[in-house]
């Protein structure tokens, strides 16, 4: 090896040594053990992807998934479908369709009630010596907030108030600050591009 390329090796060996050593400070330092609240927002693709990700993920380690669907109701999509093939992960859907499609007002409203009701008992089940669920995901339920078919108070006191070990996934854009303010974590994503926007339709096994 030539003495140009033997000092960038070594450079480069020092500035990851460095970084291993911050990293394992940074581990070192988060000594709280306890489930957090994620919320994946904003306009950009992969909100409710990454959420399923991370049900698949947690179903790998043999924990057990709650999902409860809001909004998405009468669509047949590829992820329900897959849900099927773990025993780890209980699916449940409450809407009747996007909004723009059933335009019944109160019809939406009951639908997301009825969810939040049976979300609230899945939370609940999760008291018990054994939880029934290690992960909850609760998708699109930013999008019953955003259009006020539920209380943000009620939900963001539930939420707030969640068993200590119990990790919730809520997805769905325009995340209401109050539910943000709670959060552990908030992802905010942002579209550069959408092939939607140029006129490509939905892609099976992709959007659905």
């Amino acid at each position: 090896m030539s003495d140009s390329k033997n000092k960038t090796a070594q450079e480069h060996n020092a500035r990851m040594q460095e970084m291993q050593k911050k990293q394992k400070e940074r581990v070192a330092k988060a000594d709280i053990e306890r489930g957090i609240l994620i919320v994946n927002t904003g306009d950009g693709k992969g909100k409710s992807s990454s959420a399923f990700g991370t049900a698949i993920r947690a179903a790998g380690h043999g924990q057990s998934v709650g999902i409860m669907q809001f909004i998405k109701g009468t669509w047949k999509t590829g992820e329900a479908e897959a849900f099927k093939r773990f025993p780890e992960i209980d699916h449940k859907v409450s809407g009747d369709g996007f909004t723009w499609n059933t335009q019944d007002l109160d019809e939406d409203t009951a639908s997301a009630r009825h969810g939040w009701q049976k979300t609230v008992e899945m939370i609940e089940s999760c008291r018990a010596d054994k939880p029934v669920y290690d992960l909850i995901i609760l998708d699109e339920l930013n999008i019953a907030l955003r259009y006020d078919y539920l209380d943000i108070e009620d939900v963001v006191r539930v939420l707030a108030a969640r068993p200590e070990k119990l990790n919730i996934i809520v997805t769905g854009r325009d995340a209401k600050p109050e539910l943000i303010e709670i959060a552990d974590t908030v992802t905010d994503m942002f579209m550069v591009k959408h092939a939607f926007e140029a006129g490509i339709r939905a892609q099976k096994g992709v959007e659905f």
